[in-house]
């Protein structure tokens, strides 16, 4: 139901997939002992640094430097850091994580205390009572599956496919997404004008490999999938019988449209995915369901043209609409909802939701608390407002002056870099630069939050406060159809552990929830902050100039401004990468996608040059920094940098990553950039023999 625009996915630091889902606790309690137990929690809190720039101990010292970087500097914390039963990993980005939830915890019990004395609207009543029907399982028991009965009903009433397309559209304004992703955005080619946008979608299951493949292991996760959908129509409707025989024509429909969508790989071309049509031309493709009729339902208005992503999946949409029978599109809309709302309902729904994409999937082995699970839903559906309280508590104007001047230090060192590269012509190279010289660079928070005025919060539902977040978002996106784009727009919560680059407005952005340790540290020497932020920095700023990034100019259109030569130059250096990962290795015979991550490893090269350079540029005219725990500054540096990807991940949520994720297991985030990069051979006497050595024209060197 929480429809989150997922247009920045691949120009993230890192890719989290999350689904909601909850336990069964006792209710939120508030009584004095709860209220005490919360005080006690707040105080603990409190944003106190004292963490080591680096832990030796956490070290392999069993392991060269030479052979194995990641295992040298993560080895021992690897050991003692067993990934906990809720989760599919755990890490560096997952330790920030929890510190950051349990301030907002302390965040939103206070909250939750407080809101039915706190002003309608305000701050404190809507994240507040948002908290408390999340936390209230004896009421949330009580109803079942009862609050979303009205909106299967809509589906009960269904008679022709006129029906169907308007229940269509008012469930992409409400809850789920069926059919195919829709929202309004920046048109790629022409950054202000922002147009309604419809992809390819209806999947239940997170790829479309997970329909098509034929492997034992995916017929297996089909058959869970099968009873996932069975299970949840007899929770939700009691009628166990009607899932059983409804669940293979739910996939049918599913697999249909997952023959027709482009893989991963493909849709990372933005110009493949950029079919600029008129309302009459998607009418004309789509005869059976009028573009002009939805448009209107949804209250888009003022269309003059949209942006589809792949015409082949709306033109099978579109025969299938007459092929399947009404009654199996109305099973597949009645599961859409309830796939859709099982997390914020009974125990027995969430449950349902929690086995089949946590515990199947991602293999852990019991759920989140429920406080944890609630907490991001808020966070997900009201995050600008919770982020302000967080922001106020934890990100000091400290922080983000000195996050702005590493950020300021990078530019100069990537405009640096430019000036020095062989494999550039200055045409394309002045063009470059003022691309550089135009990115907006965001930190900590938004400049000015969003207003949530026109949103009603109440203590009376989850399912129905999580249905109104939903309406109102897509309401407030739909309303920018026509107008100015607004460039101060962040796309992430303030408490967010991750960073992005988003090419349609050329800007880095650093959430507050990031700048902490191992990433920023207040009491790190600078190697270790340049080794970690400034690497981070230097990661979204190169997603600018990636395979997909360099394809937008300075003002976030796509459009092509490099030199032919250049352009050929550069995708011969990067095509060194695809194969570099495409030889990766993971639980034994699993295979990194060089294609699929291209851009993320780009990112990751680029950022570590930027990053070193530009710390080398701090120490000009100052005395050498002085050895710490035996390392010097530039062995810190890449110290800095390996302790950024350390984690464990289950099995089957690697295995589910290399299918669907842009970004490369973490040992070979670490240390593949650092086998590409002389510097580090120099910091670590690296010689021919050694494991982490490639031959110098082996060597991928982009930026």
């Amino acid at each position: 139901m929480v429809k989150k625009l997922t247009l920045i996915s691949s120009m993230c630091l890192m890719i989290s997939t999350t689904f909601v889902f909850g336990q069964d606790p006792n209710k939120l309690s508030v009584d004095q002992s709860a209220t005490n137990q919360m005080l006690e929690r707040r105080k603990k809190t409190q944003i106190v640094n004292n963490t080591p720039a680096v832990n030796p101990a956490n070290f392999d010292i069993k392991t060269s430097p030479k052979d194995d970087f990641y295992q040298f500097v993560n080895g021992n914390w690897l050991k003692n850091n067993p990934i906990p039963a809720s989760e599919s990993r755990w890490g560096a980005f997952s330790e920030i994580q929890e510190n950051n939830f349990s301030i907002l915890r302390s965040i939103l019990e206070e909250s939750s205390m407080r809101a039915s004395s706190a002003p309608k609207g305000s701050t404190t009543q809507m994240v507040g009572d948002m908290y408390y029907t999340g936390m209230d399982s004896l009421k949330r028991e009580k109803e079942g599956s009862t609050p979303m009965i009205s909106d299967i009903n809509q589906v009960n009433s269904i008679t022709n496919l006129v029906d169907l397309q308007k229940l269509v559209a008012t469930m992409h304004m409400n809850i789920g997404a069926p059919l195919f992703n829709f929202y309004a955005y920046s048109d790629p080619k022409n950054s202000e004008s922002v147009v309604p946008q419809a992809m390819q979608g209806g999947l239940g299951m997170p790829d479309k490999d997970y329909y098509l493949k034929d492997d034992d292991k995916s017929k297996m996760l089909r058959e869970k999938y099968k009873q996932f959908i069975t299970n949840c129509f007899e929770n939700a409707l009691g009628d166990k019988a009607r899932g059983a025989k409804m669940s293979d024509k739910i996939i049918n429909i599913e697999t249909q449209m997952a023959r027709a969508s482009l893989s991963r790989v493909e849709r990372r071309d933005p110009e493949k995915t950029y079919n600029k049509m008129t309302v009459a031309q998607m009418d004309e493709m789509m005869p059976n369901f009028k573009w002009s009729t939805f448009l209107k339902e949804v209250n888009a208005q003022n269309v003059e043209y949209m942006i589809i992503d792949n015409p082949k999946f709306f033109k099978q949409l579109n025969s299938m609409l007459t092929e399947v029978s009404l009654e199996d599109w109305k099973e597949y809309l009645t599961w859409n909802i309830i796939r859709s709302g099982a997390p914020y309902l009974n125990y027995a729904l969430v449950n349902e939701s929690y086995v089949f994409y946590q515990q199947t999937l991602q293999g852990t082995k019991e759920m989140k608390p429920r406080w944890k699970i609630v907490l991001q839903t808020v966070d997900g559906n009201l995050g600008q407002l919770l982020g302000q309280e967080y922001c106020n508590r934890v990100f000091t104007a400290e922080t983000k002056a000195k996050c702005l001047e590493i950020v300021n230090n990078l530019a100069t060192s990537y405009s640096q870099r430019l000036d020095a590269l062989d494999s550039m012509s200055p045409e394309t190279k002045k063009m470059a630069k003022f691309k550089l010289g135009s990115f907006m660079k965001k930190i900590g928070f938004p400049d000015k939050y969003r207003d949530y005025g026109k949103l009603e919060i109440t203590r009376a539902s989850f399912y129905e406060n999580v249905k109104r977040t939903s309406n109102f978002d897509f309401a407030y996106n739909m309303s920018k159809i026509g107008k100015p784009v607004d460039k101060t727009e962040w796309m992430m919560s303030p408490p967010t552990v991750n960073a992005y680059y988003n090419p349609s407005f050329n800007e880095i952005v650093f959430p507050a929830g990031i700048l902490q340790p191992p990433f920023y540290n207040s009491n790190a020497d600078d190697a270790v902050n340049y080794g970690g932020i400034g690497a981070v920095i230097g990661h979204e700023m190169t997603q600018g100039f990636d395979d997909e990034g360099r394809k937008f100019d300075a003002n976030g259109n796509l459009t092509n401004w490099w030199q032919a030569d250049d352009s050929a130059r550069f995708v011969a250096k990067a095509h060194m990468l695809v194969e570099q990962f495409n030889k990766y290795t993971v639980l034994d015979t699993a295979h990194v996608n060089g294609e699929l991550t291209l851009g993320e490893n780009i990112a990751d090269l680029g950022g570590i040059t930027i990053s070193y350079y530009a710390f080398q540029n701090s120490l000009k005219g100052k005395p050498a920094p002085e050895k710490i725990d035996g390392y010097n500054a530039e062995q810190r540096f890449f110290i800095g940098w390996a302790q950024v990807w350390r984690n464990n991940t289950r099995d089957a949520a690697t295995l589910q990553r290399l299918m669907i994720d842009p970004h490369s297991p973490g040992i070979y985030r670490c240390n593949s950039p650092l086998s590409n990069f002389d510097e580090f051979y120099k910091a670590f006497d690296i010689k021919p023999g050694d494991k982490m050595y490639r031959s110098p024209e082996t060597r991928a060197k982009i930026w």
